[in-house]
């Protein structure tokens, strides 16, 4: 293989599969990228066996070829380098890398690319796809409920249901459930449902960025691999084999008390009240109530930490429903409420012992579910 290609393409390229590079596996060779040369690009593709990056880079190919490096030596030495025309040719005795760069030189060695994990191929089964916008606003949303132990690995994943022209998107860690509906660019011709990793979603997320263009994705007839395309990179994702909560039962369907609050407002109070809760179990105790005739209503926000203090905030509220109280783990209050933030928020509650629900008062694409840490008031 040689080619020339330019430093801040290739550096771009290797940034990007970089995120799927295995940083500690039991087979060393997954810490690679794999370059080939296609189509007179330079192709760079990498794995951590879980999920697999590939993207393509402009290059003039003299000789086509394939080899396999060290991921993080290559990124690093290409990213040293000035903003020049960068001249690659693989040497057979050792097998390595020979790379120029106006006065730099130097020689990484590498493995014929025979031995790198084959790179998992998804060219038919169900395609369709959706919008960059709103799968970016899904990823946000729903991912980070998903749960990032794997002593249960069904509640890794983010549970995709696809019907006609809607899509749904669900994920829980046992503590707290989030769940988004939205809409596809084009209505698929048969239904299907997967569990993809919440880590997969994430990384698509990153790339993202601000693209414009509808995103194509395909899922294998087996429901084994999803293949997502973001501009001019493939990432192709195990899929969990599993089956998921029915999350629909975990949703509650009335509640006794509703407050309408500004959701910056919110998250304000509940980031002061968690400095305290981190030394009080990351507890955070809210109470409700209706104002007098015309007078709005008030959250309390409160936490406390027995040797150290405590700390509460009130927040103006319209509140509907009878006085009520409920605690939640600081964390996951924070995590939801930095997600809908500049959007006024619901809290609906039941009793102090039963699940809240927190949602954007416009709209019905989302719904969090938290449930409640069980104090002494």
């Amino acid at each position: 293989m040689r080619l020339s290609c330019l430093q801040e393409n290739l550096a771009r390229g290797l940034s990007i599969v970089g995120r799927a590079v295995a940083s500690r596996s039991t087979l060393p060779i997954t810490q690679n990228v794999l370059l080939t040369t296609e189509q007179s690009m330079l192709k760079i593709s990498a794995t951590n066996l879980e999920i697999a990056m590939t993207t393509w880079v402009g290059a003039q190919v003299e000789e086509e070829g394939s080899i396999t490096v060290p991921a993080r030596l290559l990124g690093e030495f290409v990213t040293s380098l000035p903003p020049e025309r960068i001249d690659i040719e693989v040497t057979s005795q050792p097998v390595g890398l020979n790379i120029k760069c106006v006065r730099f030189e130097s020689n990484i060695s590498g493995t014929v690319a025979d031995d790198f994990p084959p790179i998992p191929t998804v060219e038919d089964g169900i395609a369709g796809k959706i919008d960059a916008g709103m799968l970016r606003e899904a990823i946000s949303r729903v991912a980070f409920a998903a749960a990032t132990e794997d002593s249960r690995p069904v509640l890794t994943g983010v549970k995709t249901e696809i019907s006609g022209g809607d899509f749904k998107f669900a994920a829980a860690d046992g503590f707290r459930l989030a769940v988004y509906s939205g809409k596809l660019a084009e209505p698929l011709a048969e239904d299907i449902d997967f569990l993809i990793p919440s880590r997969a979603l994430n990384e698509i997320n990153r790339l993202l960025g601000s693209q414009q263009k509808a995103v194509e994705f395909m899922v294998t007839p087996s429901n084994s691999h999803a293949l997502f395309k973001v501009e001019d990179v493939e990432v192709v994702s195990s899929l969990i084999a599993g089956n998921f909560p029915n999350y629909n039962q975990l949703i509650p369907q009335s509640h006794t008390t509703r407050a309408v609050l500004k959701s910056d407002e919110f998250l304000r109070a509940t980031r002061t009240a968690a400095i305290f809760a981190r030394d009080g179990s990351g507890i955070i105790r809210l109470q409700m109530s209706g104002g007098e005739e015309d007078a709005p209503g008030q959250l309390m926000v409160s936490a406390r930490a027995e040797e150290l203090g405590d700390n509460q905030g009130e927040i103006a509220a319209n509140v509907e429903g009878e006085d009520s109280k409920i605690a939640f783990n600081s964390k996951y209050l924070t995590d939801v409420l930095d997600v809908l933030s500049g959007n006024d928020v619901a809290l609906e509650i039941s009793s102090p012992s039963s699940p809240g629900v927190i949602k954007p008062v416009e709209g019905d694409e989302y719904v969090h579910v938290v449930m409640p840490m069980f104090v002494q008031w």
